[in-house]
C-alpha cells in the first residue's frame, strides 16, 4: 500500500517538544511565539530570536522518538511504500527511522546566512557550549562571506514554503492509497489544503487526534485517540489485514 503520514506538533508533543501553542516558559514567558518566528523580529532583535531558536534546538537534540515515531517509521519495514510529510521542524522521524521525510517548515537543527543562504559545518545552531537551563540571549554568528546573521532555516511566519519540498508533498498525497492525518490541528496552511488533495483523487483520509479539528468533518475517519494510540492502533490493523481498515477503534 502507498501511506503518506501528515504529522504536526501533537506527534512530537509526546517526547516532550512544546507545541507553538503552550506557553512559553524561562526567558521567554513573556513572548508569544509566533511573534518571535518571522524575519522582522529577528531583524529587529537577533539576539532574542537566535537565543530563543538556539534554545529550542538544544531541547529537540536531547529529546528521544516516541512510539509514534518509531510505528511511522516501521510502516515501511512492514512492507508498504511511505512517505512521511512533517510541519514539524525536529529530525525525530529520522531518528525514530523514517527514510523519506518531507519537511514542509524547514529543519530547526539547520542554519544559514540570512544574506546569502551559505551553511557552515559544523552549523552554528548546535555549536558548543548549549544555552542554559531557560535559554539566554545570544548574538548570531556573522557570514564570513557577506557579513549578514546566521537565522535558523526554518520557514517564518509569512515566508513561502520550500518549493521542492511543496511539489514533493503535493506528488505523494495525490498518489497515495491512504493518507493518515496525525497530530496536527489542520489550521496551518498550505499544509492544511493537501487532505483534500487526497480526498479529490478518490483515496481516504484517516485523522488521528484527541480532539475535533477544521478536517474532521471532512475525514474519512476520524480517531479520537493520541499518535502514539493510532498509530499503534493503525499498524494493528494493517497486519491483521482488515477489511475496513477506518472502522472507528472500539471504545
Amino acid at each position: 500500500m502507498r501511506l503518506v503520514v501528515l504529522s504536526g506538533a501533537g506527534l512530537s508533543a509526546e517526547s516532550g517538544i512544546p507545541t507553538f501553542r503552550d506557553a512559553l516558559t524561562g526567558l521567554w514567558a513573556r513572548f508569544d511565539a509566533e511573534r518571535l518566528a518571522t524575519e522582522a523580529a529577528f531583524r529587529a532583535d537577533p539576539a532574542l530570536v537566535w537565543g530563543w531558536y538556539r534554545w529550542r534546538a538544544a531541547m529537540v537534540a536531547a529529546a528521544v522518538p516516541n512510539a509514534a515515531h518509531r510505528d511511522v517509521a516501521a510502516l515501511s519495514d512492514d512492507g508498504h511504500a511511505l512517505t512521511v510529510i512533517t510541519q514539524n521542524v525536529d529530525d525525530l522521524h529520522e531518528r525514530g527511522g523514517a527514510r523519506d521525510v518531507v519537511h514542509l517548515h524547514g529543519r530547526l537543527l539547520a542554519s544559514r546566512c540570512i544574506g546569502c543562504d551559505a551553511r557552515l559545518t559544523p552549523d552554528p545552531i548546535l555549536a558548543p557550549p548549549p544555552p542554559p537551563y531557560g535559554g539566554t540571549l545570544e548574538t548570531p554568528p556573522a557570514c564570513a562571506g557577506c557579513g549578514a546573521p546566521f537565522r535558523p532555516d526554518v520557514v517564518w511566519f509569512g515566508e513561502p514554503l520550500p518549493i521542492d519540498a511543496w511539489h514533493a508533498a503535493e506528488t505523494a498525497v495525490d498518489a497515495c492509497d491512504l493518507l493518515v492525518v496525525v497530530g496536527t490541528s489542520s489550521l496551518v496552511w498550505p499544509a492544511a489544503g493537501l487532505p483534500d488533495r487526497t480526498l479529490r483523487a478518490g483515496s481516504p483520509v484517516l485523522e488521528i487526534n484527541p480532539h475535533p479539528t477544521p478536517l474532521s468533518p471532512r475525514a474519512s475517519a476520524h480517531w479520537a485517540m493520541t499518535a502514539t494510540a493510532g498509530m499503534a492502533r493503525l499498524r494493528a490493523r494493517l497486519r491483521e489485514g482488515a477489511g475496513d481498515l477506518l472502522r472507528p477503534p472500539r471504545r
